[in-house]
């Protein structure tokens, strides 16, 4: 089954900043995207366009999301690998392609109010000039919460090129693969019936394969309620029930947690003042000498609530190779 789509993208969107979230793995397993740079369009006579292709599990069928960008529209297409009988097809093809709607338009960042951050904060003598050189900078989000919270727990304490790897293999050790050749990263129930030993063999610590099994044991179990897929991001309610429920699994700590809630659900006020390339563009951006501790960060991302998480993601932007 084939569920296209086409959706309006903002003035300037930030394209490249989806396409280096969404490949971050160079040897593409379950990712696979295409840049083509604006100067190369403008010296071509033929229409050049960006796009990515991405695996996942889709009402329990393998499926491949590819969203190809073209100027002001994302052309897109879920290919799901599943044949049903016609009158069954019409129902699901409907409701599919609402909810896939509501996914991409998340995954894109397209419900994330920039222009209102903007406007409050391009004046500030602190973050001004930093935002106004990525003025349309959205936080792309992952496919799913599971698979953020998938991946939190995997990049803890060490580098993202690491992290990538245990990811991949992560993968590759539980994924489904989807018809077109893309591995569809594993769903809760794959990972909780996963023994620690397993996933300590891809390079995971013993406590965080203990912990991806334990969350993926209590969504099964319905200990752990992740809110249903919606247009609109958390509130501040929703997301400190969610906070709570997180913070009680073992393994779990306050960076995972404001990690999951952006990547996861694009809540943009969790403070990321653990996460140290927040910390190390802060150092930069205030023209300090000495390293700045958590608690100062804490203190001045303070200021910019509700925004606090978007302003840390203008400061991983700084460096890329930080990028989480």
């Amino acid at each position: 089954m084939r569920i296209p789509l086409e959706l309006a993208l903002p003035e300037n969107y930030g394209v490249a900043d989806i396409l280096a979230f969404h490949g971050r793995d160079s040897e593409q397993v379950s990712e696979r995207c295409a840049f083509v740079a604006s100067e190369l369009k403008a010296q071509s006579s033929q229409t050049s366009q960006s796009s990515f292709e991405k695996a996942m599990l889709w009402g329990g069928y393998p499926a491949c999301l590819g969203i190809q960008f073209s100027g002001d529209t994302a052309a897109v297409v879920l290919a799901v690998d599943v044949s049903l009988e016609e009158d069954i097809c019409a129902k699901k093809f409907e409701s599919w392609r609402h909810e896939l709607q509501i996914i991409v338009q998340r995954m894109l960042g397209l419900n994330q109010d920039v222009a209102a951050f903007l406007q409050l904060f391009s004046a500030h003598p602190d973050i001004g000039a930093l935002i106004l050189r990525r003025a349309n900078l959205r936080v792309p989000l992952s496919a799913s919460p599971f698979e953020a919270l998938c991946w939190a727990v995997t990049g803890q304490q060490i580098s993202v090129s690491a992290a990538v790897s245990i990811r991949r293999r992560f993968i590759q050790l539980l994924g489904t693969v989807h018809s077109g050749g893309l591995c569809c990263h594993p769903s809760p129930p794959q990972v909780a019936a996963c023994e620690v030993a397993l996933l300590r063999g891809i390079g995971l610590s013993k406590t965080k394969a203990q912990t991806l099994i334990l969350l993926a044991q209590a969504i099964e179990s319905g200990e752990l309620a992740l809110p249903a897929n919606s247009d609109q991001p958390l509130n501040h309610a929703s997301a400190d029930a969610l906070r709570a429920q997180l913070l009680s699994i073992r393994g779990i700590g306050p960076w995972t947690v404001n990690y999951v809630l952006l990547r996861g659900f694009a809540y943009l006020d969790g403070s990321l003042h653990g996460d140290v390339a927040v910390r190390r563009s802060l150092k930069i951006l205030l023209g300090r000498e000495e390293e700045i501790s958590e608690r100062q960060a804490q203190q001045w991302l303070t200021e910019f609530s509700p925004w606090r998480a978007l302003v840390a993601a203008h400061l991983w932007a700084m460096h890329s190779d930080a990028v989480y």
